[in-house]
């Protein structure tokens, strides 16, 4: 295996640490950026800026051999939605700025720098409507039925990696991530719910994952896969293609690894 230089958007979330681990045990040299300092990377490999700022992104991605894009607003701000006159949300404010125009920027700068592989962290969500129908395991195939406003950010996400890949030639690998809570909220959710329970993703079972990501040898121009640990109870999602394409499958399950964010 050769190591692979690589750089992490949101380095310093719960999926980009884990990310980040995963990657430097395999010995592979990681660069992280976030608006925070990235745990368990030396100061000079820690870059701390927003995705706005181009300059710093471009400066962070020069020579890398992936770019795995992890940085984002996580989830709406209200779901369901309020009544008036609580009935805001965070499209404008957040999911605009953060999940529409940062991804832009990140495969600009793939297409300018001439990155050959980039791995974009889709949702889960954009195929939600499957899941309360009972439509599984929900394939990459299947169509999309978005939960909400983050879920449709992440439906352009992924159709933004398939233009890049066919007009600019980058391999780029849309991951529809399951659930790896941020909180010990989240963890009380996921315990609640065998649902939950079956897309949680662990934070070793993620690190392993992007790991992959970076070091499979040959990618098609365009793919989704999806990313959960070991269902406790019913598959929901089919991991047969990142088996298939990266060599991947999970090696946990919920709650293996939630004792991190309780």
């Amino acid at each position: 295996m050769s190591t692979k230089r690589v750089l992490v958007t949101g380095a310093a979330g719960r999926v980009g640490r884990a990310a980040v681990r995963g990657l430097v045990a395999r010995g592979h040299h990681v660069v992280g950026l976030d608006v925070r300092p990235t745990p368990g990377l030396p100061p000079g490999q820690s870059v701390v800026a927003p995705l706005s700022d181009i300059d710093a992104l471009r400066k962070a991605a020069a020579g890398v051999d992936c770019l795995i894009h992890l940085a984002a607003t996580p989830d709406d701000a209200r779901y369901p939605r309020g009544t008036p006159p609580d009935d805001g949300d965070n499209f404008l404010s957040e999911l605009v700025p953060n999940n529409v125009i940062a991804p832009y920027q990140i495969m600009e700068a793939a297409r300018v720098l001439k990155i050959p592989r980039v791995v974009l962290a889709s949702t889960g969500q954009v195929i939600g409507g499957h899941l309360l129908a009972g439509n599984i395991p929900v394939t990459a195939a299947h169509p999309y039925r978005p939960r909400y406003l983050y879920a449709a950010t992440k439906v352009f996400l992924e159709a933004l990696g398939q233009v890049y890949a066919t007009e600019h030639g980058i391999e780029v690998l849309a991951v529809r991530l399951g659930w790896c809570p941020r909180d010990p909220g989240q963890v009380a959710e996921i315990a609640a719910d065998e649902l939950f329970q079956d897309v949680f993703l662990s934070p070793g079972d993620a690190g392993r994952f992007f790991a992959a990501t970076a070091e499979a040898a040959n990618l098609p121009p365009f793919a989704v896969v999806y990313a959960t640990s070991r269902a406790r109870h019913t598959l929901r999602y089919d991991l047969s293609d990142a088996n298939r394409l990266l060599g991947w499958g999970p090696t946990e399950s919920w709650p293996t690894g939630a004792s991190e964010f309780a």
